[in-house]
């Protein structure tokens, strides 16, 4: 199954790592990432911890557990390669909006998007 076929079918919980040059790591909940047609991985980000990082450490690590199936699920190298902020493709990528205050609502987004260095199972392999 490929990756995008798999996050579209699954759900789950996901946890994004990355790490600042003095390589002080911050981890997050995010959800499923955005599978684009190129083969590229993408999330949206606000300009919090997470994308502050990889502002100067483009490598990532991404974690995704299936919903009710024990400790099923993957785990993604990631390597940072591009960002857009604020495009119409940013929008129209976005599953869900919160009931957040006008001002939450005003921040940026960006689009970040990362090659795949490698795909691992959540348990076992190398």
């Amino acid at each position: 199954m490929s990756l995008k076929q798999y996050f579209e079918d699954t759900k789950g919980t996901g946890v994004l790592s990355t790490a600042n040059r003095d390589g002080i790591v911050n981890s997050a909940i995010y959800a499923r990432p955005h599978i684009m047609d190129d083969g590229l991985v993408a999330f949206i980000m606000a300009n919090r911890r997470s994308h502050d990082n990889l502002q100067s450490n483009p490598h990532a690590a991404y974690l995704f557990l299936e919903e009710g199936k024990g400790f099923k699920g993957k785990r993604l190298s990631l390597t940072k390669v591009k960002e857009e902020q604020d495009t119409p493709l940013v929008e129209s990528l976005r599953r869900r909006t919160y009931a957040a205050d006008a001002e939450e609502r005003m921040k940026p987004l960006s689009l970040v998007f990362f090659e795949v260095d490698k795909e691992l199972p959540l348990l076992g392999a190398l």
